[in-house]
């Protein structure tokens, strides 16, 4: 699990902890200056935000939707270990851009604020107190949020990186609002723990929505036996959820600040994103 999620070592592209690195997570710098994304807001309303969760508790996010009324529909953008930093926020404008209300909710935050973590075992540390049930609750209270703020949530997706990939599976298990997901590279078996007590094989036959995986074949944490078992339970539960397979893209493949980054396959996978939720009518 952990390596999967490891920063990979630096590889022939370059790499600077300068004014580049503004707004990301300190424990994934130095940042590409040659390959990161920066997509501006004209046209949008984008900010950090705080969600009402309950009995007065509020956690961090950032939402990003077109200007006006709308109502626009709703994609959950769920973080990385590294938090709701400037590559998920980045995320969330390319959502709006095409007509979304993006939410990153911060879901580490009653656990601890990784942002300015340098060392990835004491991030490791936080994410592992993070219970499942806590997620999916607060996930909830950003839909709720969300059609507050001009969105739509009768045309809700769900989206994930690594972390948030295991999120993403487990989310549309959870809410009978998803009506699509897309998993990048989240973990789909596990051992079940008191905090986390099941994963996305547990719940395949579950799924209230059609989830489509984005996984790296050269992904070293997460094997392509595990993704064929997933896939074999979604077969078992004649469900409309499958993969997609990059064969030569490792995990992470898609965070463009990041060595892992591979363009042809970060791009090909924000189309397939693209046209999944508006194939299951999420937009």
């Amino acid at each position: 699990m952990a390596e999967e999620l490891r920063p990979l070592p630096l590889n022939r592209r370059r790499f600077l902890a300068t004014s580049a690195a503004a707004g990301f997570a300190l424990a994934v710098r130095p940042i590409s200056a040659d390959t990161v994304i920066r997509t501006g807001d004209a046209g949008l309303v984008a900010d950090d935000i705080m969600i009402p969760i309950a009995d007065g508790v509020e956690i961090p996010g950032y939402l990003a939707r077109p200007r006006g009324e709308g109502p626009f529909p709703v994609v959950l953008v769920v973080q990385e270990i590294f938090g709701v930093h400037e590559h998920i926020k980045d995320i969330c404008r390319r959502f709006a851009h095409e007509g979304y209300l993006a939410l990153a909710p911060e879901l580490f935050h009653r656990q601890g604020d990784v942002s300015g973590l340098t060392d990835f075992d004491a991030i490791l540390a936080i994410v592992r107190e993070v219970p499942d049930v806590q997620v999916m609750t607060d996930l909830d209270a950003a839909v709720a949020y969300a059609a507050g703020q001009h969105g739509n949530v009768a045309q809700l997706g769900i989206t994930g990186f690594c972390w948030g990939g295991r999120i993403t599976w487990l989310y549309a298990a959870h809410s009978e609002l998803v009506a699509a997901g897309v998993a990048w590279y989240g973990r789909v078996t596990g051992d079940a723990t008191p905090l986390q007590p099941e994963h996305p094989v547990d719940v395949a036959a579950a799924l209230n929505a059609p989830v489509l995986g984005l996984y790296g074949g050269e992904d070293t944490g997460i094997s392509l036996s595990e993704v064929a078992k997933m896939q074999a339970a979604l077969e078992a539960a004649d469900s409309p959820s499958t993969f997609h397979i990059y064969a030569d893209a490792p995990h992470a493949f898609h965070a463009d600040y990041r060595p892992s980054y591979r363009e042809a396959a970060a791009r090909d996978g924000w189309q397939r994103t693209l046209a999944w939720f508006r194939e299951h009518g999420v937009g």
